[in-house]
């Protein structure tokens, strides 16, 4: 009968002693060494301008806008993002601006003339389209414009509050011109009658003139 291998017992480890060594290891990862590490590069807070920061928002919704490729015959996606309407703190003019949302690249950036005006696009109430001198693409071009609201209540708010802007316009400009025929014609007027007071004068001056010289031909008694 074979002899049986001695079984050796291997000691335990007590709860105690894995506490402590674990607290012993925690305590070695946060002990401070006091090495300071600088960085590799430094970064610098920049203050970033948009270019609106002198004009007051009047209108701020989101929106699709396309313009159409006469080339290609076709209307092409822009950019989705939000549509605004600026009007400048001092000269009082409105422009549109519209940016892609997360680009933020400029889509859309034209004034907001006497000449804008919206129309409903064929076949969609959510819709409007529109022809406009644009400055997006950092050049002066003749654009035509289409947007597309979410809602029917966006879209008809944000046409009728460009229709108010241009028609605010055309009355200013009817206004002035107004004013300006009138001051036109009273410069005319002023102009006739200081022509008449000079003939006047002309007159009286020959008239007094050819008395004295008759006054001297005559011979003294």
């Amino acid at each position: 009968m074979a002899d049986k291998e001695p079984v050796v017992e291997r000691p335990e480890t007590t709860t105690e002693e894995e506490e402590a060594a674990a607290a012993a290891a925690a305590a070695g990862e946060e002990e401070d060494t006091g090495a300071h590490v600088a960085p590799i590069v430094r970064l610098e807070e920049v203050a970033v301008t948009t270019g609106e920061e002198d004009e007051d928002v009047l209108l701020d919704m989101k929106a699709k806008l396309y313009r159409f490729d006469k080339d290609g015959n076709q209307w092409k996606e822009r950019g989705t993002g939000t549509v605004k309407l600026l009007k400048h703190k001092e000269n009082g003019k409105v422009r549109l601006v519209m940016r892609q949302a997360k680009t933020l690249k400029i889509c859309a950036n034209h004034l907001v003339v006497s000449t804008t005006k919206m129309q409903e696009h064929a076949g969609s109430d959510k819709s409007c389209v529109w022809h406009a001198v644009d400055f997006a693409d950092g050049e002066v071009k003749e654009e035509m414009f289409a947007i597309r609201f979410g809602s029917v209540e966006n879209c008809k708010k944000f046409k009728d509050q460009v229709d108010e802007i241009a028609e605010s316009l055309t009355k200013k400009e009817e206004k002035e011109s107004e004013d300006g025929s009138s001051t036109a014609g009273l410069l005319e007027k002023l102009t006739v009658s200081e022509e008449s007071e000079e003939g006047v004068d002309a007159a009286s001056t020959g008239s007094g003139k050819e008395t004295e010289t008759k006054a001297e031909a005559t011979p003294s008694e």
